[in-house]
């Protein structure tokens, strides 16, 4: 009778690990698709409208539809909270607020989005182990994204039944604030969803509740501040 409940056991966690779905804040998809990375975006377009829009704005829907990339992809719900964070600040010094995108200076779309995409195919598995905690043990790694800005880039280990490391792994995309002090103030976004994989790259789709768009809301009101806010089209 143990013989069979091990064999059950093992074969539960095998059927787990090879199972080719992964969880989305909008439902569970399939890791593989045969498509671009626009292409899947487009697929899913109620959850990446604006993230979509965002790319066009930027001039690099060419960079979605034909380079090999990994794309930390931000949720259209973390744009509209950093464009709800900049009306806010525009409403408290009395200027006029952003009802549309185009409002904002392509530059600034181009510069925030370039630091979510990254040259190159790197699933989950290729990334070094990270730890919050033991940062000097466990840092993950330092990679320059599409606009060449470091970012960092890491797998946290979880816990389970009591055992430190032994749960699921979560991938973690960190924006570095300060070069001369990297370890201080990270920017740490979770992955929702890691390792969808379109014909030209991966996805890893950023955890939609708990990040905002830029990375920092100062930094992004600062940027689209200085580049000029253009009057909305009737």
């Amino acid at each position: 009778m143990k013989k069979i409940i091990i064999f059950l056991m093992i074969t539960t966690l095998i059927t787990s690990i090879s199972c080719t779905k992964y969880y989305f804040d909008s439902g569970v998809h399939e890791a593989k698709y045969d498509g671009t990375v626009w292409d899947y975006m487009e697929s899913r377009k109620p959850y990446f409208d604006s993230t979509m829009t965002v790319i066009e704005l930027a001039g690099m829907k060419n960079v979605f539809e034909n380079e090999n990339i990994t794309f930390f992809a931000p949720p259209g719900g973390t744009i509209f909270r950093a464009v709800h964070g900049l009306n806010q600040y525009l409403k408290f010094h009395g200027k006029d607020t952003v009802s549309q995108l185009n409002q904002i200076s392509p530059e600034v779309w181009k510069s925030t989005l370039s630091d979510y995409v990254f040259k190159g195919s790197n699933l989950l598995k290729d990334y070094p182990q990270r730890d919050t905690v033991n940062f000097l043990a466990f840092p993950g790694q330092n990679y320059t994204s599409y606009s060449g800005r470091i970012m960092n880039i890491g797998v946290i280990y979880q816990d389970a039944g009591g055992v430190t490391g032994a749960g699921y792994r979560q991938l973690f995309l960190a924006y570095i604030p300060d070069f001369s002090n990297p370890q201080n103030g990270l920017t740490n976004i979770p992955i929702a969803t890691s390792d969808i994989q379109p014909r030209n790259g991966v996805i890893h789709a950023l955890n939609r509740l708990k990040h905002t768009y830029g990375f920092r809301r100062d930094k992004f009101i600062d940027q689209v501040i200085a580049a000029g806010i253009t009057p909305a089209q009737p």
